[in-house]
């Protein structure tokens, strides 16, 4: 018999009844039942009842055994007694009479329980990380994130896809997030980036005749951590194809996302025909570019019903034509209390307020805003908006561009709160056309407000002859549940639009050349049409695994201020380190 284990610990059956056997594994917990041990013992592959009683040659140890301590056990096989079987276990029909204990590795006193799945201090459980690990619900997660990798994987080379990796020690490159910068011993006084994505590597792969790239590839940014996004590193799959229209990347991709998602869904709906909503539209609509489309509220102008009306903080308002109100349907919430809730709720996200009108029976609007503007008025926005007693509408007024993303919050908020948003499903939708630049307040000029090295819709032509702020780019997004999911391009591969692109954010000639001398270079040499995109795979792993922060998917996760508290990362590099990468250390003063 082999040294640990005959079997694992999710292998045996009512077929392996009357064998001895032998397992190794953490004692998950013991159970004394007058005077008979039950000790559930657990690996990766699941738990199996082992059962030790006084006459047992083992016993004497048994009962010093405590959790997480790793033990071998030989024993036969045997039925569990009538009315005992647990149908939640794989292994539930049979139990092991246990004959002798080894103890492999003893486990002193736990900083956090393993069994059971109930809260514990984070930092306890990053400290512990190992300890966290073993404990159910997350060992579950991290094999899940397994699947779906190898889910996506499987999908992609279906596609007729080839997986390239690139290189991890690369140039800076302005993706929108600071670098992390690695000092080069052979070149002092110069430094590496870690790629906050392979962007100018797969494109160059297109250059080079490759045709279909994918990676599950490592992405390093040095940014804020949030829930949504790891402090450091992320993981995408990164995706680019040449010869291609913004359409046939769309009937690459959905086919990859939409299977994934139905795979490991566990029987939720999953978005058959996915929805194609220009960037301007979802502002409008859902007052988000990563709208919830589980939530039906749309939003509409309806600034015509209040402009001239009684209610003169709108009216005054819409006397500047860039300004407008907004109305957000709420079925079902017409009810005073729910109305004053909402409106203290805006007041606590620093708004004064938010103006509502409530629909009575017979179709009466009532509340101060119904009040102000009349009859006429308030039946003309049910009639638009499609209204009925016992609903509510809530109103946003002033300019959108400063407006729309609190409108969305109010959005979400009355969906959530009156259980309009279906939990039960994955919708997931394309955003596009995005605007190829916006305007920087801070700085007073012209940003790229999302890819630079996407294509303009309208090539070098729009750029030559367009406002710069009017220039749509064939630039789409992922959205999924109120997540961005992807995102991904057409790519600018015409050396002529690409300076002009960058002059329009900036950037000189020469500058561009300095720092993407690769890719202007290749653009020279032939370069074939060719766009992809890269979705985050922990973001992915994240909403199917029905949670809503990464650490819950991530293995070895960083703490929100970005430390390792595991590993003790960042630590102090020693004189000598510092010495050989000819860098000094000057810290702020306190």
């Amino acid at each position: 018999m082999h040294r640990y284990r005959s079997h694992t610990c999710g292998a045996l059956r009512e077929s392996n009844i009357g064998e001895t056997i032998r397992l190794s594994g953490w004692v998950h917990r013991v159970r004394d039942h007058g005077g008979v041990l039950f000790i559930d013992l657990r690996d990766h592959y699941g738990l199996t009842q082992c059962v030790v009683d006084p006459d047992s040659p083992a016993f004497s140890l048994a009962e010093k055994l405590r959790s997480e301590f790793v033990v071998k056990m030989d024993g036969k096989v045997r039925r569990r007694p009538d009315g005992t079987d647990n149908d939640d276990l794989p292994t539930g029909k049979v139990e092991v009479y246990v004959s002798e204990i080894e103890v492999l590795g003893p486990a002193g006193d736990l900083p956090l329980p393993v069994f059971g799945d109930q809260e514990y201090p984070e930092d306890i459980r990053l400290k512990y990380r190992f300890l966290d690990l073993r404990r159910e619900k997350l060992h579950q997660n991290i094999m899940t994130r397994v699947e779906i990798i190898k889910s996506m994987r499987r999908r992609m080379e279906g596609q007729g896809f080839f997986e390239f990796n690139t290189p991890i020690l690369t140039a800076s490159s302005p993706e929108g997030a600071r670098d992390f910068l690695v000092p080069s011993r052979i070149h002092p006084g110069k430094f590496y980036a870690l790629p906050q994505a392979p962007q100018q590597y797969k494109q160059l792969l297109m250059m080079s005749g490759f045709d279909r790239y994918f990676q599950i590839a490592p992405c390093f940014r040095d940014e804020d951590p949030r829930a949504d996004r790891l402090p450091g590193e992320f993981y995408q799959l990164d995706v680019e194809m040449s010869f291609v229209t913004q359409e046939d990347v769309f009937a690459a991709m959905e086919p990859v996302i939409t299977g994934v998602f139905e795979e490991f869904a566990k029987g939720k709906p999953v978005t058959k025909n996915w929805r194609r909503i220009p960037f301007a539209e979802a502002l409008r609509k859902y007052g988000s570019d990563k709208p919830d489309l589980r939530n039906p509220i749309e939003m509409q102008d309806v600034s015509e019903h209040f402009r001239g009306s009684g209610f003169k903080v709108f009216a005054r308002m819409l006397e500047d034509p860039k300004n407008q109100v907004w109305a957000i349907p709420a079925p079902g919430g017409g009810s005073r209390a729910f109305c004053d809730r909402m409106n203290s709720w805006a007041q606590g996200e620093g708004q004064p307020g938010l103006g509502y009108i409530m629909w009575r029976e017979g179709g009466e609007g009532a509340g101060p805003l119904a009040n102000n503007i009349g009859p006429e008025r308030t039946a003309a926005i049910r009639a638009q908006i499609g209204t009925k007693e016992g609903d509510a509408a809530f109103f946003v007024a002033g300019d959108p561009d400063k407006f729309w993303k609190f409108s969305g919050l109010a959005r979400n908020k009355v969906g959530e709160e009156l259980n309009l948003t279906d939990k039960e499903r994955f919708e997931l939708a394309w955003i596009v056309d995005f605007p190829m630049y916006e305007y920087n307040e801070d700085d007073k000029k012209v940003d790229f407000s999302h890819n630079p090295f996407s294509m303009p819709q309208g090539g070098l032509d729009a750029l030559k002859s367009q406002d710069p702020l009017t220039i749509k780019a064939f630039q789409y997004d992922i959205t999924c549940n109120g997540y961005e999911i992807a995102s991904g391009g057409i790519r600018n591969h015409v050396p002529e639009a690409m300076v002009k692109a960058f002059e329009i954010a900036g950037y000189g000639e020469q500058e561009v050349v300095d720092r993407f001398g690769g890719m202007y270079r290749a653009f020279q040499y032939g370069a074939p049409p060719h766009g992809g995109m890269a979705a985050g795979v922990d973001r992915i792993v994240m909403l199917l695994c029905g949670t809503t922060n990464l650490r819950e998917i991530s293995l070895f996760p960083m703490n929100q201020q970005a430390m390792d508290l595991l590993m003790g990362a960042p630590s102090e590099a020693t004189t000598k380190q510092l010495r050989e990468l000819h860098v000094r250390v000057n810290l702020p003063q306190k």
